[in-house]
């Protein structure tokens, strides 16, 4: 049996599975995980830009179809996120922000890099480091939410550091990556201990995209 034999053989399996515990089951949330399977075997094959498009889409059939799954994911998140505010042990100077919906383009003007707090149902984040004026020594940024799609080009000169989970998604560091499902990243940059500068940056998403690069 050929790969696309292997993987449809699998969705078929997975859904009568799901009919015979729940026969109220219907064609969308089949359709839903067909989608997701077709997009994770992408992804896994490395064609990750149609393989996030079929998560994305079925993904969003699986969701309009089961709101309960949906206020459960977000608030599962939530939970998550404010145990891993008091876990870094913020103090009080730092933006806390919590939107459904959010975009920050740090990478096109020179930006203030302060500690924060963000979470986001959907969320997509450009930050150049280069371009950023650190507000102080040390900085922490937490990334946090369902979907993120998160860009990260970093100076040579700052001391960065990075932990990094992702449910389902891709992490790439320099052009090498890892994808499909519970990637994880404890990472620093080269002669980390001795800049002048440091941030910290703890990301997590259910469904995630993090690319890191040097200019």
């Amino acid at each position: 049996m050929n790969k696309k034999g292997q993987w449809l053989a699998v969705v078929i399996i997975v859904i009568g599975m799901l009919m015979l515990l729940n026969r109220n089951i219907n064609l969308l949330t089949v359709a839903a995980l067909i989608l997701l399977t077709i997009g994770m075997v992408q992804v896994r094959k490395g064609d990750t830009h149609k393989g996030y498009r079929y998560l994305g889409i079925g993904a969003a059939l699986l969701l309009l179809d089961n709101l309960m799954i949906v206020f459960l994911i977000v608030l599962a998140s939530l939970v998550y996120f404010y145990s891993k505010n008091k876990k870094i042990h913020l103090d009080g100077n730092v933006m806390r922000k919590q939107n459904f919906m959010a975009r920050y383009y740090w990478d096109q003007a020179p930006w203030t890099l302060r500690s924060m707090s963000l979470w986001h149902a959907l969320g997509e984040v450009n930050a150049d480091l280069s371009l950023s004026i650190p507000e102080d020594k040390q900085t922490i940024v937490l990334l946090q939410g369902v979907m993120g799609n998160v860009r990260l080009t970093l100076p040579e000169d700052y001391g960065v550091e990075i932990e990094a989970t992702v449910l389902f998604g891709r992490i790439s560091v320099n052009g090498e990556q890892d994808s499909g499902m519970m990637n994880k990243l404890v990472w620093r940059t080269p002669g980390y201990e001795s800049s002048e500068h440091k941030a910290k940056f703890v990301i997590s998403y259910i469904v995630g995209d993090l690319n890191i690069s040097n200019p």
